[in-house]
């Protein structure tokens, strides 16, 4: 049975963290590559293990990993910083000069702000997905974890509705910012005053119809981004998971999310299954290829305490068992 997303141009790979994403979204894109089609892969994770992969560093601009094959990782603190100079930059053209110390304040609150980072990811995986460069036939995302990769599907409509909400109330915001202008001005009277001296005819100030132009051109990718995630013609999700209870069971909520979401959903990759029929040779040599990493493990983190817990014969799920765990953990397992 194959995966139905040989001819899809943008694939999601997700899943619980740690099921092997990365991986699965590496072999993806060499096998689509190596069948001819250009390849971009992208890193949205904030661990980005997509270098380590193809033993290659990868930035935030594409590298050529293969023959048709070029990757990227997403840096986060990059992307915020140009998201809000943007921000910084729009807010400043519309105050007098002695204010920008507070804009600066405010954009640095924002940054540590919840969704600051999920809205500028966002942006960039959204321009990525609309572009109309010709550059590549398949644009491959290895995502975060799910429940962060959910949030970055639900913002293209909540942020369109906010962009519309803003919009809609264009002529208070433009008399509050032609206020807020005026409170460098000199003048007389108090602050207060200065509520009582907006002019309609400010509303028609260039630098606020940039303003709305940037806004309209957000909300133009948002919701182009959006029709294309639901376009099962051209988009698929893929879901890693491992034969295991907790990666199941998220699995499972994932793909009823997708489904609410109108997320096409392609198929599930299973990952980590033992292999069929006599398993003692396989099993000495993943045991061999153990050993040399935990020597290494000893070598490496020789200065704090070491624990090894063993593989269970079962998933770990109920007191007992995590009672079990938790001797090895303290260091008082037989």
């Amino acid at each position: 049975m194959q995966l139905p997303i040989a001819d899809r141009r943008v694939i999601f790979v997700g899943g619980k963290g740690g099921v092997g994403k990365t991986t699965t979204s590496a072999a993806l894109a060499l096998r689509l590559a190596d069948q001819g089609r250009r390849v971009l892969v992208v890193s949205t994770d904030p661990a980005h293990s997509l270098g380590d992969v193809f033993d290659r560093k990868i930035g935030p601009k594409p590298k050529e990993l293969a023959p048709r094959l070029r990757g990227l990782e997403i840096d986060e603190d990059r992307v915020v910083d140009e998201y809000l100079d943007e921000v910084k930059s729009s807010m400043r053209s519309l105050v007098h000069p002695k204010m920008y110390g507070e804009i600066d304040r405010q954009m640095e609150l924002a940054r540590a702000s919840p969704g600051a980072v999920e809205a500028a990811m966002l942006e960039r995986v959204a321009g990525l997905m609309v572009s109309d460069s010709d550059d590549f036939d398949t644009l491959i995302f290895d995502t975060a974890p799910t429940g962060q990769t959910l949030r970055l599907l639900t913002l293209p409509e909540i942020m369109a509705a906010w962009t519309e909400g803003l919009l809609g109330h264009r002529k208070k915001s433009d008399q509050l910012a032609d206020v807020v202008r005026r409170m460098g001005d000199t003048g007389k009277g108090d602050d207060l005053s200065q509520f009582e001296q907006t002019n309609e005819a400010d509303s028609g100030d260039p630098r606020f119809r940039k303003v709305r132009e940037r806004l309209l051109e957000r909300r133009r990718v948002f919701q182009k981004a959006r029709r294309i995630l639901l376009d099962k013609e051209s988009t698929a999700f893929v879901l890693v998971l491992i034969p295991e209870r907790l990666p199941i069971l998220e699995s499972t909520k994932a793909a009823a999310a997708l489904e609410k979401f109108g997320v096409p959903l392609a198929g599930v990759v299973v990952n980590r299954v033992l292999p069929e029929g006599d398993i003692g040779e396989f099993l000495e040599e993943r045991r061999t290829q153990e050993q040399e990493y935990l020597r290494q493990i000893e070598e490496l983190f020789s200065r704090v305490p070491r624990i090894r817990v063993p593989l269970f014969p079962r998933d770990v799920g109920g007191l007992e068992p995590l009672r079990e765990l938790g001797a090895y953990l303290y260091g008082d397992a037989e």
